[in-house]
């Protein structure tokens, strides 16, 4: 059998090539350790055992859709619906797995303003006097108290590319993104994990304020 590569991989190895072509590609970056992959992260939710048996039913495990870059992780099949202030709601969020010991829901600023959010910035687990909210599976409701983030932009590094990079756990770096939209993203989380691959992750609306494509140039920044 085949093993097919990830599709950040692919992507990450047209930009090479497309920098390649072009004459720009960095020594110092095929001297690095693990590619540099950079993945825009749609809204979604992490849910806890409890509330995947509340809203799909007693004995629910989450089905994998889709394997993401991180071992491990995965886009679930099931989907739920967001419901917001005022009734707004957003319907078929994707839940990722697998389940974790708290409930957080990831919107971008465009999202919560659809909805009526007033959402903080916030790493990833640090849900403490966020709002909460309502979510509706096909077996029922679940009230979440708190958990309603924008998640920090981050990049997860083993410390082998930490050590690359000359930065430590919970240092901040900054991304370059070039093409016609180019921009540089300022205060970027770096997440040292030896379990973790080389991967950045940024929200929708950076994604789309860069206009980040697949041959685009993207560079960390010390």
């Amino acid at each position: 059998m085949i093993e097919l590569a990830h599709r950040s991989l692919v992507e990450h190895l047209v930009r090479r090539a497309v920098l390649s072509r072009m004459g720009l590609e960095r020594e110092a970056a095929s001297q690095a350790p693990n590619p540099l992959i950079v993945n825009v992260s749609a809204r979604h939710c992490h849910l806890t055992a409890e509330a995947v048996e509340i809203l799909f039913g007693k004995g629910h495990r989450l089905q994998p859709h889709k394997w993401l870059y991180q071992e491990g992780h995965f886009a679930a099949r099931e989907t739920v619906t967001l419901i917001g202030p005022r009734s707004r709601v957003i319907s078929n969020l994707r839940v990722l797995g697998p389940c974790r010991p708290a409930n957080q829901v990831e919107l971008a600023y465009t999202d919560a303003i659809a909805l009526g959010f007033e959402i903080p910035l916030r790493c990833s687990g640090d849900i403490a006097g966020t709002p909460g909210a309502m979510l509706m599976g096909p077996s029922g409701f679940f009230e979440m108290e708190q958990g309603v983030i924008r998640a920090l932009r981050h990049v997860h590094m083993s410390p082998e590319d930490a050590a690359y990079y000359g930065v430590t756990h919970e240092a901040n770096v900054r991304l370059r993104v070039g093409g016609d939209c180019g921009l540089v993203l300022e205060r970027m989380l770096v997440r040292v994990d030896a379990a973790t691959k080389l991967e950045v992750h940024i929200d929708t609306d950076e994604g789309n304020a860069c206009r980040m494509q697949p041959d685009s140039v993207c560079e960390i920044l010390k």
